[in-house]
């Protein structure tokens, strides 16, 4: 259940959002009657609920009868301070960075046990990679990802080394070898991962830190490219410096 609000007394406003919050990163499309079990509502009410928010364009459905979140949602979440003043911020940094290498170049933000991507560009010699703005994927598995694990609270690094997937078979799954990988993050400055969230896909990230380089890691900042095995320093300096012209920027 992604949450219980069929308790009486319930608001037209909480079990609203109930439905919204029925769709997560593993459960982007959903028919109606999903939705009213994750959200814990009778089907008839989610069925009236989920009309409203269809018609005022938070939800979308599909022509085969499944419901989507819908752009409109989507555009207001990209307003949340913090999202929206990062990616200003590092707008032109990853543009020059993106004419310079024609690769997807990733920002992204810890969002409770999963990495959130903020942005995403991508060019003709870009790999490809299941990522979308607004996706949440696995920090385990994900150059972003694991920059964020690296960086995050004991309780957030304990419960993801509690429940590693595997997404492909080169996805990390010893919490003993991740553990090794994120100490080696924090302590060489950046993360890699070799198709271990997509097959034929391979990436490089690094921290932006908020305030300069002694500063808080606030973001990551990840190229993907399809193999690590020439140009990786190369990559990791041009990520770096525009990493560090973020964090600067970022006061």
């Amino acid at each position: 259940m992604a949450g219980n609000t069929s308790t009486p007394g319930a608001t037209v406003v909480s079990r609203a959002l109930s439905l919204l919050f029925a769709f997560d990163e593993r459960h982007p499309r959903l028919t109606l009657t999903q939705v009213a079990e994750r959200a814990g509502l009778p089907l008839p009410t989610a069925h009236r609920l989920v009309g409203e928010l269809v018609a005022g364009g938070a939800l979308v459905k599909r022509p085969d009868g499944d419901y989507v979140v819908g752009r409109r949602l989507w555009r207001v979440g990209l307003l949340a301070p913090a999202e929206t003043g990062l990616r200003e911020v590092a707008a032109p940094f990853l543009n020059d960075l993106h004419a310079a290498t024609r690769a997807t170049l990733h920002l992204a933000v810890r969002d409770r046990h999963e990495v959130l991507y903020l942005e995403r560009l991508s060019g003709r010699t870009s790999v490809p990679v299941v990522s979308t703005v607004g996706t949440r994927l696995p920090m385990h598995t994900t150059g972003v990802g694991k920059v964020m694990l690296a960086h995050a609270p004991d309780d957030v690094v304990e419960q993801v080394l509690a429940n590693l997937t595997r997404v492909t078979p080169y996805s990390v799954t010893s919490p003993g070898r991740l553990q090794e990988q994120l100490a080696a993050v924090r302590r060489d400055g950046y993360a890699t991962t070799v198709e271990e969230m997509t097959l034929g896909a391979c990436s490089v990230a690094v921290p932006i830190r908020a305030g300069g380089s002694q500063g808080p890691v606030v973001a990551a900042l990840g190229i993907v490219v399809p193999s690590l095995k020439r140009g990786r320093d190369r990559l990791v300096t041009a990520l770096q410096v525009a990493a560090q012209g973020i964090s600067r920027s970022l006061g």
